[in-house]
């Protein structure tokens, strides 16, 4: 127990942690590393209007917004909007250089991308996803050629606080990332949504319908967390043969079921990441 409460202390961070845009994910891994033991007094948070949540860490010594030099960073976590990162990006040239982790959040902003802006420092691009905010997030990330063991070292702590980390080596790979577990979250809560309203159509009162549907989806996905079996094990465990279960699966495993629309839905969004990306 004690070994694996080191590996996930972030206390021997070699210097400052600049963190640029404290949003929902931002906040989300903000937490995450004070819950590691990252001292506050090494955080400095630079977002022109930061959440009350954000502001209230000022008195557990997080800089907020500092003013004067802060110097360069031992690591730089750029979660901004992708859509502002060519404005914001060349203002935090001052926090990197050789020593300086940079670990961008942003959705289809490439290496060769941030490269341009940061040319002497390790830079990884991570893709996290909403359950980071209860810390179950999976992010996946890839680091560029300046990315040796050390900096991944660091990255990994960073990312892990708020999830499950995993790496590729093929930055190609991370569209379709995106794709299944970036704009995943999006497809459970359809799921869900979808199970009320049927339980609705099917004579089910609105709220005992949504409430059915909720905990039916998130019990399902603790399972699904906590067990060694596959997904496709702990389907058939629930299907009887001639059952309701395998009545209703006979409509979503036909020919043009959930498994041909979901891909359909992940090459879609495998596309749109790619256009994104120039």
């Amino acid at each position: 127990m004690a070994k694996a409460a080191k590996e996930n202390s972030l206390t021997s961070i070699p210097g400052t942690l600049v963190l640029v845009g404290a949003g929902k994910m931002g906040g989300a891994m903000l937490e995450g590393w004070l819950a590691r033991k990252l001292p506050p007094k090494k955080i400095v948070v630079i977002d022109p209007q930061p959440p009350r949540s954000v502001k209230a860490l000022a008195k557990r010594g997080v800089r907020i917004n500092p003013k004067g030099k802060i110097g360069q960073a031992a690591a730089l976590v750029i979660a901004v909007k992708p859509q502002v990162a060519s404005d914001a990006l060349p203002a935090l040239a001052e926090f990197a250089g050789r020593n300086t982790v940079v670990v961008s959040i942003m959705a289809g902003r490439t290496l060769s991308f941030l490269e341009k802006h940061f040319p002497q420092s390790a830079v990884v691009r991570a893709m996290p996803n909403t359950p980071a905010a209860i810390g179950r997030g999976i992010t996946v990330a890839v680091g560029n050629g300046r990315t040796k063991p050390s900096a991944k070292k660091l990255a990994h702590g960073l990312l892990g606080a708020t999830g499950a980390v995993e790496w590729v080596s093929d930055e190609a790979l991370m569209d379709a990332v995106t794709a299944v577990s970036g704009s995943g979250p999006a497809y459970v809560f359809l799921l869900a949504e979808a199970m009320a309203q049927a339980g609705t159509a099917a004579g089910l009162p609105p709220a005992l319908a949504e409430k059915l549907a909720r905990e039916t989806v998130s019990g399902s996905g603790e399972l699904l967390h906590r067990s060694s079996e596959t997904a496709a094990t702990l389907r058939q465990n629930v299907t009887s043969p001639g059952g309701t279960t395998a009545a209703a699966l006979g409509v979503l495993m036909a020919e043009n079921g959930v498994a041909p629309l979901m891909t359909k839905a992940v090459a879609a969004a495998t596309r749109r990441g790619r256009e994104l990306a120039g």
